[in-house]
């Protein structure tokens, strides 16, 4: 699981930083999923190492148009190319309505499949690998938080020491793969779990932007491997983050340490804090490491490889 931003910026691009948007790229299904779109998102595609022949899924948290505007674009840029089979879409009411507006007036028409799924908190989409569940955010429009989490995989099976044991490959291999337990024509009882690494601890990663501090955000969050939050205003500008109902780098940190996440990264920030401003985004990043250390600011282009986790020691036994 590997994150691109493409977009760090609130509101209003900037010369460094475009509008919202970050991609989740699963190399081993070769296939990118969008959270939010905003304006000159293909652009920032055409600059990065995403390849948009692999969009599949594009996840929208709100209907602002910085994290929208730059959706219908890409999805007429990716037909014209003729790249993808189907793209499924997900977001809050009024998404599809306004896909059927701007393709009317604009007289697009895809030339590949487009499923729109309007969401609700709860689980939206299931497959053998990944859950993807949503939650509500606290926002003037309504907005959604995503968690994405990867199922366990059992560990690797040691076929040279099942080799060395004797046991025939076949059905007994698969049998002591999922950790069963089968007995030999000599007698000999074999469990799995002598021949299997411990299980691979799925990953976590969850995307929530926009929004004020909120306990919602802390229980979608829980256990995270990776949490994407905004942290649109500087804590001295708490009161203005309260009437636009965002988030300061301080509320950001405390949703990480109450839920007890691995890494926070801060996006979505305000132009207000450019060089030479008395107000710089190093600041805000200090303040959200001052209550979680584990804290990175995220910029344009920026890739993080989210690390699976370490199989747990077992505990020692007391007789």
């Amino acid at each position: 699981m590997q994150i691109t931003f493409l977009g760090t910026s609130s509101g209003v691009p900037t010369r460094s930083r475009n509008v919202s948007s970050v991609a989740l790229r699963l190399p081993q299904r070769a296939e990118v999923w969008l959270f939010d779109c905003g304006e000159g998102t293909q652009h920032q595609i055409l600059r990065s190492e995403i390849r948009s022949s692999q969009l599949r899924r594009i996840f929208v948290t709100h209907m602002h148009g910085d994290h929208i505007f730059g959706l219908m674009g890409l999805l007429a840029s990716c037909g014209l190319a003729g790249n993808p089979d189907r793209i499924d879409i997900y977001g809050p009411p009024g998404l599809q309505d306004y896909l059927k507006a701007a393709g009317r007036y604009s007289q697009t028409h895809f030339s590949y499949p487009i499923q729109v799924h309007t969401v609700e908190p709860g689980k939206l989409y299931e497959d053998d690998e990944f859950v993807v569940s949503c939650g509500l955010l606290k926002h003037r429009v309504p907005a959604f938080g995503y968690r994405i989490a990867e199922k366990d995989r059992a560990g690797r099976f040691d076929v040279a020491k099942a080799s060395d044991l004797g046991i025939p490959s076949g059905p007994l291999y698969g049998e002591l793969k999922r950790g069963g337990t089968v007995t030999l024509p000599d007698g000999r009882t074999i469990h799995g779990s002598d021949l299997c690494a411990p299980p691979e601890t799925g990953r976590k990663f969850v995307y929530c932007t926009d929004t004020v501090f909120y306990e919602g955000s802390i229980e979608l969050a829980q256990d995270a491997d990776l949490l994407i939050h905004e942290a649109t205003f500087a804590h001295a500008d708490a009161e203005m983050a309260y009437q636009r109902l965002h988030s300061t780098s301080t509320m950001a940190a405390q949703v990480a340490l109450f839920a007890q996440v691995k890494q926070l990264i801060i996006t979505h920030f305000s132009p207000r804090y450019a060089p030479g401003n008395a107000i710089q985004l190093g600041d805000l990043l200090q303040e959200a490491r001052a209550i979680f250390p584990n804290t990175h600011m995220a910029h344009d282009f920026m890739v993080y490889d989210i690390p699976r986790r370490q199989p747990a020691e077992p505990l020692p036994v007391t007789v």
